[in-house]
């Protein structure tokens, strides 16, 4: 799963990801969030025109088109095995697919010794910046625009931590992924097959990170480092 990721990185390192043409895109500068909690707002990037990029900013919580009233139930990951068929994400992942930039993200393991949870940074080489593969959609009747995290099992090394993990598309994978016409039966291979979650590594961090209240540096400082 994915339940918390981080975004500290710089405005910049967000253009560098995608082509982002509009003004207001480009004069963004927002406060890095080292502790992004599902509900919390969240830029993401769908396909624009002309080979642009667009930018937007939702709920991370998946909100669907046609739903009356906001969901109780867990919308902030859609697992790769039934995001096309299940009612929630389905209209979402066949024509509203979009990348949630980040630069790490968390996951917990139990610790043997006082059963207490024991959260991971988990990033790229150099805490390189990436994107998250991500469905979105926007209520009329809530006035709410969201989006989740596609998750899929886990390959080394997140195995060590956990059972699944969130996917993370090669740039190069793009913008067939945003694009509405890619055929249905490319988008799971797509996936599987052009993520970079191999590359990632992680070390333990604090246990301050399990509050939704901790969001300063201190999060991804490293427990005990060499």
């Amino acid at each position: 799963m994915c339940g918390r990721f981080t975004r500290y990185l710089t405005w910049s390192e967000i253009h560098r990801l995608y082509r982002l043409t509009l003004d207001w895109e480009k004069q963004r500068n927002d406060e890095p969030n080292y502790n992004v909690c599902p509900t919390d707002e969240v830029p993401f990037v769908t396909v624009g025109e002309n080979g642009a990029h667009r930018l937007h900013l939702g709920r991370w919580w998946l909100v669907p088109g046609w739903a009356k009233e906001m969901p109780k139930a867990a919308m902030f990951n859609a697992r790769i095995e039934t995001a096309d068929s299940s009612g929630a994400f389905k209209d979402a992942w066949r024509t509203t697919r979009c990348l949630i930039p980040a630069d790490g993200f968390y996951e917990w393991t139990k610790n043997p010794d006082d059963d207490g949870r024991d959260p991971w940074h988990i990033h790229l080489p150099e805490h390189q910046p990436f994107s998250f593969a991500g469905l979105w959609a926007h209520n009329k009747k809530l006035d709410v625009t969201s989006c989740t995290i596609i998750t899929m099992p886990a390959t080394e090394p997140i195995s060590q931590l956990h059972d699944r993990q969130p996917a993370i598309l090669d740039p190069a994978a793009y913008d067939e992924w945003l694009d509405p016409s890619t055929p249905g039966d490319k988008l799971k291979p797509l996936l599987f097959e052009r993520t970079i979650d191999s590359q990632l590594q992680f070390y333990r961090v604090g246990r301050e990170v399990n509050s939704n209240k901790a969001k300063g540096p201190k999060c991804i400082e490293p427990v005990n480092p060499l």
